[in-house]
């Protein structure tokens, strides 16, 4: 019923990736916010959302940032990465997860992901401690909503007697043996981007059982003012606390995250069930210990389907064959039909400005350049993830039949 002229027919309005998913909660508390004239970084807005967000997590204390990367930037900060610090961080995330460690004058290690639930490999992460015995530091960024493998990350860290971040800008509400994401770091994050599951268009929160670190993020974001009468400042300050406007919509969303959650799983089942047959997967899960937020639903190629794809820096081509596809092609043959994918997250050692940087495999030191299996070190999984992967459209107002469309065309690709 799509088909027109052997083509699909275009989307009339455009299938996003993930948009914002408003309910009308949102302006209601924005316009409190401004009938009370509470415009600045403090109010009601702020403190029920704290309030609301570190009953939701179980931890003691959420302080409201202006960004994820804000609260990033403060975690690292209270965890004591100093200049010079090695610090290990997951390899395949956004760069948000390990700019935070750069600002501090860290060097970040990257290290690979495992394949059941693309996240930091804990047998690389051992090596990479037998690699660099000193390091204190670990970043850890649960990908694409779904939890990693908790329990023997932080047994690893916790061996080698090392402070973890948990960066869980992605999955909020996703829980791990029943346990929110955000509670397995002795420091953890959310973001509330405008693409997240829960929005505030832009805001984060960092997350702690300590009153000290907590009172410590907030007088770091309001520019270290000390209590004096006058402006006394005795360290460095920033200017990251959240607006209480921001935490006006954040407040609205939160009680619609479950049902932003169940939304996503639904379009992740519903994806799942329809490229039965095709040489594809879907990105996965331990079914048995977690249960992710499903924020995107990713796709991932066999090895043996996919067609010749080359990529630059920047640019990609591939050659079209019979029965095989690849993410350049799928990717932009949505795009023609106005729908938004996009790539998996690059590899953060693959990166120009990281390519100096360490990268450990669960065999040992290396570096990769075009190929997914380094000489003498293994398989580079991130690597390998990144040339066959691809996220699909994901968004919450997706109408079944938008979904039945993208499927189609996706498996029109392998034709």
């Amino acid at each position: 019923m799509f088909v027109k002229n052997n083509q699909f027919q275009k989307f009339p309005n455009k299938v996003w990736l993930s948009s914002p998913t408003m309910h009308g909660e949102e302006l209601a508390w924005m316009t409190d916010a401004f009938n009370k004239n509470w415009m600045s970084t403090v109010g009601e807005n702020i403190n029920e959302a704290e309030l609301a967000v570190s009953k939701k997590i179980g931890c003691k204390y959420a302080v409201g940032l202006a960004t994820g990367t804000a609260s990033l930037h403060l975690a690292v900060k209270l965890a004591g990465v100093k200049r010079g610090d090695l610090v290990f961080c997951s390899d395949m995330t956004f760069s948000a997860t390990l700019n935070p460690v750069v600002y501090e004058g860290g060097i970040p290690v990257f290290i690979d992901t495992e394949r059941d639930t693309w996240n930091m490999d804990p047998a690389a992460l051992e090596k990479a401690f037998e690699i660099y015995p000193g390091v204190k530091h670990v970043v850890i960024a649960n990908l694409y909503g779904t939890p990693g493998k908790m329990d023997e990350i932080r047994a690893v860290a916790k061996k080698h007697g090392a402070v973890i971040v948990e960066d869980a800008a992605e999955s909020f509400g996703a829980t791990y043996k029943g346990v929110q994401t955000g509670r397995f770091g002795d420091i953890g994050i959310i973001s509330f981007n405008g693409n997240k599951i829960v929005t505030g268009s832009a805001g984060g929160m960092l997350l702690t059982d300590s009153r000290e670190a907590a009172d410590k993020a907030r007088k770091w974001s309001t520019q270290s003012r000390e209590n004096a009468p006058w402006y006394q400042h005795e360290e460095l300050g920033y200017n990251y606390r959240m607006s209480n406007v921001i935490a006006g919509v954040i407040r609205g969303q939160l009680p619609h995250l479950e049902e932003h959650i169940a939304q996503k799983r639904a379009i992740y089942e519903r994806y799942k069930e329809g490229f039965k047959g095709l040489p594809v997967t879907m990105n996965p899960y331990d079914g048995q210990n977690s249960v992710p937020n499903f924020w995107l639903s990713c796709l991932l190629i066999d090895g043996e389907a996919m067609c010749k794809q080359v990529r630059g820096e920047r640019d990609a081509l591939y050659i079209k064959e019979r029965g095989k596809s690849c993410p350049t092609e799928i990717l932009q043959t949505l795009a023609a039909y106005n729908a938004e994918g996009r790539p998996i997250w690059k590899p953060m050692h693959m990166q120009p400005i990281f390519r100096m940087n360490p990268f450990v495999t669960r065999q040992g030191n290396g570096r990769g350049t075009t190929n997914a299996y380094i000489e003498g070190c293994g398989e580079d999984v991130g690597m390998d993830i990144f040339n066959r992967g691809l996220c699909l459209p994901s968004d919450n107002k997706m109408t079944a039949a938008e979904q039945d469309k993208i499927i189609e065309i996706v498996r029109a690709c392998f034709d």
